[in-house]
């Protein structure tokens, strides 16, 4: 239930998947409201200087090399910067270009699946990229996670906050990841419960695979989450990054962010455990299907004794000369066969 309910959150913030290499939307603000009209990015950069406190936030999603080349030009951006925008495989950080802000984000999602298999994907991540600068915002998305058109949707409603500036988008676009984060963490969690459960239940069909699989996914996750930690301790910490007033809202982000980089320490640790148990359990199923081969082995062994020594060919030998002499062996095989079940079943051996 709870796994719907996140999936049905994420669902919200992706919306239909953009033609890759192109403009989202380029807009200006002054006073936090939008400007009317639809200028292309270097004429809206031009713009800006002529409108106090305004700024342009530019959105593209999965650009070309040439096309970020361009927007490089007009920004007046670092070509080091500009590599990771391209590359959709960047890890979260923050670095300073002169006036400049790069700052990379992961986002995620949790896969819906039926059940948990050897092959299920369990969250799927994206890349965006920002450049913050003192008259411009500028985003790129790579994959098609964490469409952008509902957090600029929510601060147009919000003048008073893009009044602040570009930074007011930054922590916007941080706060809904934090939040699919969370989201996220508690899907995976419903999928540990449902494994340790299936792994403690008797004859069980869950195997090592599974456990593994969803080991991997976390550690997916974690690649995402973890390393968002030291940029963001960075923009609460670092004065000289962000003004007083945006300061506080990151650190509300951050405790979002520590919850779940500690969530994700423990479902690791979680699944070691379901990992360890489930090894214990076909240690356990091994030995005792050794101990019942041992035993049925015990009860062949002991007929076959009695019928190799009477299979001898001796002359003087018991019951040989005896009319009822071959069913009294058969008799007596049989109940030392019963016996020996007996005697093994109430060790718990069979």
């Amino acid at each position: 239930m709870a796994a719907r309910m996140a999936g049905s959150h994420l669902q919200s913030v992706a919306h239909a998947p953009a033609p890759a290499g192109r403009v989202v939307d380029c807009a200006i603000y002054a006073d936090g409201r939008r400007q009317p009209g639809q200028l292309s990015y270097a004429d809206a950069y031009a713009e800006v200087p002529r409108t106090p406190g305004a700024f342009v936030w530019l959105g593209l999603h999965e650009p070309t090399a040439e096309q970020m080349a361009d927007v490089a030009e007009v920004f007046k951006l670092d070509p080091l910067a500009v590599e990771d925008a391209v590359t959709a495989d960047s890890r979260p950080k923050i670095e300073r270009f002169g006036e400049v802000t790069l700052f990379v984000l992961r986002t995620t999602r949790y896969v819906e699946h039926p059940e948990l298999t050897e092959t299920s994907e369990v969250v799927e991540t994206g890349v965006i990229v920002l450049f913050i600068g003192e008259r411009f915002v500028i985003t790129v998305r790579h994959g098609q996670l964490g469409a952008l058109g509902p957090v600029r949707g929510d601060l147009e409603q919000e003048p008073h906050r893009l009044a602040h500036g570009p930074w007011v988008v930054a922590h916007a676009i941080c706060d809904r990841l934090a939040d699919s984060y969370l989201d996220v963490s508690t899907a995976i969690e419903v999928d540990i419960d449902a494994l340790e459960e299936k792994v403690f239940t008797p004859r069980t069909s869950s195997n090592i695979a599974q456990i593994y699989q969803l080991k991997r996914e976390l550690m997916e996750f974690k690649r995402a989450v973890a390393p968002l930690q030291r940029p963001m301790t960075t923009l609460v910490e670092d004065k000289t990054f962000l003004p007083k007033e945006i300061r506080r809202y990151f650190r509300n982000v951050n405790d979002h962010l520590q919850r779940v980089v500690e969530r994700i320490a423990a479902y690791d640790d979680l699944c070691n455990s379901i990992l360890q148990a489930r090894l214990a359990q076909v240690t356990v199923d091994q030995n005792n299907d050794m101990r019942k081969i041992a035993a049925w082995a015990a009860i062949a062994a002991m007929q076959t004794a009695i019928a190799g020594i009477y299979g001898m060919n001796f002359d003087y030998m018991p019951e040989l000369q005896t009319q009822y002499g071959y069913p009294a062996v058969l008799t007596v095989m049989l109940g030392a066969a019963l016996l020996l079940h007996r005697m093994f079943r109430s060790s718990g051996w069979l």
